[in-house]
Order: structure tokens, then C-alpha cells, then sequence
């Protein structure tokens, strides 16, 4: 026998000893995990119906525009003013009170007014995150709205201007940046004890932001007055009061009040 083949025959028996040894009884020997339950494929139902005719809708396609008279030097966003970029917006889309563009008429009004009345200007303060994964940072806008409602509008920097990329209203409960994903918490009508959580991601295809995993979650058991665990305080970011030749008349940056709305950073 080679002195190969020795070697291995020991090492063989080596291991066959320790096997018996653990298989014992005692402390950390192997246990049975019991049945594995038989691993079920995905069946598909109704293998016969016809596919669909029409092609689909390329969704957030709408969302997508080019914010008007707003110059942005060096692609930054740090150096425009939120009000000032959705105040454009609405003067680009006056009465015009659905869709992504839509807005309350006393939201409208009160925006117009932010330069005079900077307390009640519904525009939040602003953070910055990069959801596109182009290398610098978006800007992240949220608007108070009534009926406890908080519009969310994301803006990419691109050609010397503003590209707004996302724009959804809802009953937020929260918003949260969770790597490149923006996740809003959203209260659920007519279920009691559960929440909608939306995760929106950026789709290179679309161009836009899109709504890629949407969930209903249980927050509380059915019956029970246990609330939902509050998010810890943002950490407000504050604009570089800065604006480029064309632009919108600058507006000076609210002054935020105590609100249920959350925005964290991630690391």
C-alpha cells in the first residue's frame, strides 16, 4: 500500500471515531431534528388563460418632470431652497388639486406665502440622501397637508436643473431611509391594528422611484389600546439659502413645528 493510501486510511478512521464518539448520549452529541417537511414548488393556476392583450403601463412614467425655472449650479442640491422649488411647481400647476402634481388650494395658498410667513409654511425641512446611486445626494421633500395628510416628493439634480422623481400623499405615519430605499408608514383605512409600509426604490429604467414592495403589517393585536412604537427625532438638515440665476424668488426656509412625520437618516 502506498504511503498515501496509509495516510489516508488513518485519517478515514480518525474521523470515524470522533463521528461514534459524538453520536453518544451525552452533552453535545447529535440530535435529531426531526421530519423535514417536503419541499413544495410553485404551481401555476389556470395555465390555459390567454395573455394579456394590451402591453403593460410603465408605471411612474407620469411622475417624472422637469421642476420649471430652477437652476441647480454644479448638480447640487444642497444649493436650492425646497419652498422655492416646490413653489415653482405650483405656479407651473395652479388649480390643479390631483395626480402628483396635486395639491390642496389652502396647501397652494399657504406656500405661496412661505417668503411672508415662514411659520406657516407647509414645507418640511429637507434631507439628503443618494437614492439613485449616481454618486450625490438627492433632495427629499415632505408637505403638510389637512386631514393629517403629508405629501412626499424626491428631486434628482441633472443638466444644471431639477428632475422630480417620486411624488405620493398620504396618512404617514412615518418616513424612513433604510440604504437607498425610502419607506413610508402609512395608516391602513378601515383596519384596525395594521399599517401599509412602502418601500420606493429607484428604477433606472423608469427613471423615477418606484413603489417596489408594499406590505400590511400588524402593529397592534385586535382589541387593544397599545399604540405604535414611536420613531426617534430626525435630525433636520438644513439648505444652503442659495439660488441660481432664473430660479424662483428665493424663500426662506420654514421654521418646522412638532409633527407626527419622521424622516432618519441611515448610516
Amino acid at each position: 500500500m502506498r504511503p498515501h493510501h496509509v495516510q489516508l486510511v488513518a485519517a478515514l478512521g480518525l474521523l470515524c471515531a470522533l463521528l461514534l464518539t459524538g453520536c453518544g448520549s451525552g452533552e453535545g452529541g447529535l440530535k435529531s431534528a426531526g421530519p423535514t417537511p417536503t419541499a413544495v414548488g410553485p404551481v401555476r393556476l389556470w395555465p390555459d388563460l390567454p395573455p394579456a392583450t394590451d402591453p403593460p403601463i410603465d408605471y411612474g412614467e407620469s411622475d417624472t418632470q422637469r421642476v420649471p425655472g430652477v437652476k441647480v449650479p454644479d448638480n447640487d442640491v444642497h444649493s436650492v431652497i425646497p419652498a422655492a422649488v416646490v413653489l415653482a411647481e405650483v405656479r407651473a400647476h395652479p388649480d390643479t388639486y390631483s395626480g402628483p402634481d396635486g395639491l390642496y388650494e389652502e396647501t397652494a395658498r399657504a406656500i405661496e406665502a412661505c417668503a411672508t410667513k415662514p411659520a406657516g409654511c407647509p414645507v418640511l425641512r429637507p434631507y439628503y440622501r443618494d437614492l439613485t446611486g449616481n454618486g450625490r445626494d438627492e433632495l427629499i421633500v415632505g408637505i403638510r397637508m389637512p386631514d393629517q395628510q403629508v405629501g412626499v416628493r424626491v428631486y434628482l439634480a441633472e443638466n444644471g436643473g431639477l428632475t422630480r422623481i417620486m411624488s405620493t400623499v398620504d396618512q404617514v405615519i412615518s418616513v424612513e431611509l433604510a440604504g437607498r430605499d425610502l419607506i413610508m408608514r402609512v395608516s391602513s383605512a378601515g383596519i384596525p391594528g395594521y399599517e401599509y409600509r412602502t418601500a420606493w426604490s429607484w428604477d433606472e429604467q423608469q427613471h423615477s422611484m418606484l413603489p417596489t414592495r408594499d406590505e400590511i403589517i400588524r402593529v397592534k393585536p385586535p382589541g387593544t389600546g397599545a399604540a405604535s412604537p414611536v420613531p426617534p427625532a430626525p435630525r433636520l438638515v438644513s439648505p444652503a439659502p442659495t439660488a441660481g440665476e432664473g430660479a424662483v424668488p428665493p424663500v426662506p426656509a420654514p421654521v418646522p413645528t412638532p409633527a407626527p412625520l419622521s424622516l432618519e437618516p441611515g448610516p
